[in-house]
């Protein structure tokens, strides 16, 4: 056997190795196809944004001052049970506990990726009045007092997250809260009892404080400032026209120095709802981190808002009669002597009209040396005589390039045309593109004069960024790129945080801290051994 098979002992298993590495090696390579696959799947369906929104941190001292003001009055609702029981021959009460003044002495304000908001506070101090009622055997005191908490610490994280209808929202808030001491200066008759006391009290109300400040807080994110950020438009009409999607693509990404948010930016035409268009162009980058905001927008962004003013129908013009400057219908009327002469007297005397119609959607270009619009339009000039049907004189095609100056201006993105390049030409005959050489000069005007203000009236009242109300831009600076264009800016409060809440929150709920969730946060220390609330006779010494 050895002489026919002379390998065959010593091969055999490494024959079996490779079986067995076979075996192991097809799934394996499935399983790799299958996730490459996958992943230049979703890397073809992830939708480029139209718009770019980048918080820094410099703006976050801004941020922290209004937040804190509003986080103070919120602090200032706490609501403290009644604290009472029985010590030997002693029975207390404590109630009607009310914060009149909180100290935020050092606080920190800053962005930790995983896409929180970190508020950390230290060293806080709170200011309390009480009522205090004390039977001892057959004697009662009573009255009000005041009492400190000191040494507040509180750290408080609000985790950001897109929802399903593309709103972006602090979809969950973790906070940790300690207080380090309780005073309260108790005097009267019963002083000296009251000392005795005091600890045990005052160490009670440091666990009911301890337990009422991640409430508060939990409320205050996601009910407080969720409403805030449902006045962040994300479908909503700008004229009667078109609408415009700030719908957030994905959750927000945080770095220690900036978060980045990514919207769809697309305008629509809102007769037909939901329709989106392709976006075929350069993404927006973000680089910067010198200013408190940057926002970016590419030439997706304005060429949708053409595109839907297009399919509306909105970029056409009529002129009719005396809506036609008086020396561009004389000069039409020259221009056209030979073929209104051959029309019968009822029409030779009849208004001119001048229509132009926009052929097919316009076009943004986005240049580091500026941004411009291509536009072809048919021109159309006819005689309207009444009651009979129009007489066409003759039909051209317009070529117009505009120069576009974005500005922003608060909230609102503004547009500004200025006509630069026009020229018209037959679509019939090179002789006649020669014979309308006249009238371009003259119909340049009548677009520099009569046409563009018009669109820039309508451009002028802007569109809003994806901001919360109260909030605007000020100190903007426009910067043009290789297909996109970013303003950076710093932000301004024109409204505070309370009034614009005050505003959205439901009627029912105003001033009043109910239906608070408790928070994920970390359990306070276990609390005094206290009887249950017993509260004093009304007896007298």
């Amino acid at each position: 056997m050895s002489a026919s098979h002379p390998h065959g002992a010593c091969r055999l298993p490494e024959e079996t190795g490779n079986t067995e590495l076979n075996r192991m090696a097809g799934p394996l390579a499935m399983a790799l196809f299958w996730a490459l696959f996958l992943a230049l799947v979703a890397g073809a369906h992830a939708e480029i944004p139209g718009c770019k929104l980048r918080i820094t941190s410099q703006a976050l001292d801004l941020v922290k001052q209004e937040g804190l003001r509003f986080l103070e009055e919120e602090l200032e609702t706490i609501t403290i049970p009644d604290l009472g029981g029985r010590e030997g021959h002693f029975i207390y009460n404590i109630s009607e506990v009310k914060v009149i003044e909180l100290q935020l002495m050092s606080s920190k304000l800053h962005f930790q990726p995983e896409q929180e908001l970190v508020l950390q506070i230290s060293n806080a101090s709170l200011r309390l009045g009480f009522r205090r009622q004390l039977l001892y055997w057959f004697f009662y005191d009573g009255g009000y007092i005041n009492a400190s908490a000191e040494g507040i610490s509180i750290r408080t994280a609000l985790q950001l997250s897109g929802d399903a209808s593309g709103r972006i929202k602090v979809a969950n808030v973790s906070c940790e809260a300690s207080v380090s001491r309780m005073r309260a200066a108790f005097g009267g008759t019963f002083g000296k009892l009251y000392e005795i006391l005091s600890t045990f009290i005052t160490s009670g109300m440091r666990f009911l404080l301890n337990q009422q400040i991640c409430p508060v807080l939990y409320h205050a994110g996601t009910v407080l400032l969720n409403s805030l950020l449902d006045t962040v438009p994300v479908r909503s009409p700008v004229d009667n026209l078109v609408g415009i999607d700030y719908s957030i693509l994905k959750d927000p990404e945080v770095s220690t120095s900036n978060l980045d948010m990514e919207f769809r930016g697309a305008f629509y035409p809102l007769a037909q709802g939901n329709r989106s268009f392709p976006n075929r162009a350069v993404e927006p980058q973000l680089q910067e981190e010198e200013r408190m905001v940057y926002v970016a927008f590419s030439e997706f962004f304005f060429d949708s808002a053409l595109e839907s003013y297009f399919r509306a129908g909105a970029l056409k013009l009529s002129l009719v009669g005396d809506k036609v400057p008086h020396d561009l219908d004389v000069l039409l009327r020259a221009s056209y002597f030979g073929s209104i002469v051959l029309q019968s007297p009822a029409v030779i005397d009849s208004p001119l009209k001048l229509e132009l119609k926009v052929l097919e959607a316009p076009h943004c270009t986005i240049k580091p040396s500026g941004t411009t619009i291509t536009v072809t339009a048919s021109v159309s000039i006819a005689l309207v005589p009444p009651n009979l049907p129009e007489v066409q004189l003759s039909s051209m095609i317009m070529d117009a390039r505009l120069s576009a100056k974005v500005a922003l201006q608060g909230k609102a993105l503004r547009i500004h045309l200025d006509l630069r390049k026009f020229r018209i030409y037959s679509n019939h005959s090179a002789l006649e593109s020669l014979a309308l050489i006249p009238l371009q000069a003259p119909l340049k005007t009548m677009l520099q004069l009569g046409v563009m203000p018009l669109i820039n009236e309508r451009t002028r009242r802007g569109v809003q960024i994806p901001l919360p109300e109260g909030m605007d831009f000020v100190r903007e600076v426009v910067t043009n790129h290789a297909g996109f264009l970013t303003i950076g800016a710093d932000l301004h409060f024109a409204k505070g945080l309370r009034e614009v809440i005050e505003k959205k929150r439901p009627a029912t709920t105003r001033g009043s801290p109910t239906s608070r969730a408790p928070p994920p946060s970390r359990p306070p220390s276990t609390p005094p051994s206290t009887a249950p609330s017993t509260p004093p006779p009304t007896a007298a010494a």
